[in-house]
């Protein structure tokens, strides 16, 4: 085995922005807190849609992050992407300038510009002129670009669709960056905003959003009885991995340890996910694998739990496949029922939860959890936040074409 494959690798920087918080403190202090970012779409009017609500970055001005011209270029998920990354950076303390070639970007997007599109088909339809902005607006890997561009980054850059595993499997990308020697640090980072008309009428049409309009904060409910499908979500989340030695070498602040980390595919179908999870649990057990850990070390779960039917029941049961049942599997919360679905973002902001939960000893709730479906039997965390000591973390991200990631983070210790 190459000695790069037994490097450790470390969490260095963060950052967030979120329906509940923009930085990574204020949407830390709102996840413990159990604050609920969910409302009406004020968007653009809803009115005619079957589903009005979603999970809103309310008050968001870019141009207090970026100068105006830089925004006026940039898609919302572009913009969300962006300013995690400045906080990531800022939070790290990186000098890239000292040598730019051994640093890189993955990005995740699962839908890149689609609001963009729209509103220009829209304005299009109606007589306008598309602008010379169009293209790079709507392309996923110009989030990367306009980063890279910011900071003279020149490293390895990439971007992945991988549906709403992409933020999780951007994670991974820069581990097997950092472990092949391609870089020294590498930015993950995901954006998300698929805020328009047409999406939200097509998910609606496939029965895949919660229809619960007249009561928007109670509408995110995994694995609750009740529950009627996801929320969209949209933001933006980012980390800096770095080689521990790398990492030691400029004294940096170490977070936590990415210990393990994989990605599977269910070979099942387009958005159903595989009934008894087995493609979750092939993932799980590969990344407690790669992190050299057993099922007992794992202190805490950060589910995918998106309150769809069979999603949360398929993903219920490739916990239990792997860890047992509600008396040998760690506590699980779902923090996107205070969030929503962040897509492509969620599986680092999510990430992030996992990572402070391991510094604080705090686990984050899983809200509107009143009647748990007999289906879904293990230790969500109702409610309420829940003191413990723990000192390692899973995220899991499981999307659309059955894509799977899991993410292993654990305390740091020299």
């Amino acid at each position: 085995m190459n000695h790069l494959d037994q490097t450790k690798l470390v969490i260095t920087g963060m950052g967030a922005v979120t329906p509940i918080g923009v930085g990574v403190p204020a949407y830390w202090q709102a996840l413990t807190a159990g604050q609920c970012g969910i409302g009406r779409i004020t968007r653009f009017d809803a009115s005619d849609l079957p589903v009005q609500i979603a999970a809103e970055l309310k008050d968001f001005d870019p141009t207090a992050y970026m100068p105006k011209t830089l925004a006026r270029t940039m898609d919302p998920f572009m913009q969300y992407a962006f300013v995690a990354a400045e906080e990531a950076l800022g939070d790290s303390g990186l000098d890239i300038a000292a040598d730019p070639d051994r640093v890189g970007i993955v990005m995740g997007t699962a839908m890149d510009g689609v609001t963009t599109v729209a509103g220009t088909q829209a304005a299009y339809d109606a007589g306008k002129r598309v602008g010379p902005r169009f293209v790079p607006m709507t392309i996923g890997n110009i989030a990367a670009a306009q980063i890279s561009i910011a900071h003279g980054i020149t490293g390895p850059s990439m971007t992945l669709n991988t549906a709403c595993s992409a933020g999780g499997d951007a994670i991974m990308t820069a581990a097997m960056l950092l472990r092949t020697g391609e870089a020294d640090a590498v930015l993950a980072v995901g954006g998300e905003s698929i805020l328009c008309p047409i999406v939200v009428a097509g998910l609606s049409q496939a029965h895949a959003l919660s229809r619960r309009n007249d009561d928007p904060e109670q509408a995110c409910r995994p694995f609750d009885a009740d529950r009627d499908g996801f929320v969209i979500g949209e933001g933006g989340g980012a980390l800096i991995l770095e080689t521990e030695e790398h990492a030691r070498a400029r004294g940096a602040h170490i977070y936590a340890e990415l210990a393990g980390y994989a990605n599977t595919s269910d070979a099942h179908h387009v958005t159903a996910p595989h009934p008894e999870g087995a493609g979750a649990a092939a993932c799980m057990r590969r990344a407690l694998k790669r992190a050299g850990l057993t099922s007992s070390d794992i202190g805490y779960i950060n589910a995918h739990g998106t309150s769809t039917g069979l999603g949360d029941i398929a993903e219920t049961q490739a916990v239990k496949a792997v860890f047992g049942g509600r008396e040998s599997a760690p506590p699980v919360s779902s923090t996107k029922s205070m969030t929503g679905h962040l897509m492509g973002a969620g599986g680092i902001t999510e990430s992030i939860a996992c990572i402070l939960a391991i510094r604080d000893g705090i686990l984050p709730p899983t809200l509107h959890l009143a009647h748990p479906d007999p289906a879904c039997d293990l230790d969500y965390i109702p409610n309420e936040a829940r003191k413990t000591r723990i000192t390692a973390a899973m995220s899991n991200s499981l999307g659309f074409g059955g894509q799977n990631s899991s993410l292993i983070f654990t305390q740091y210790t020299r």
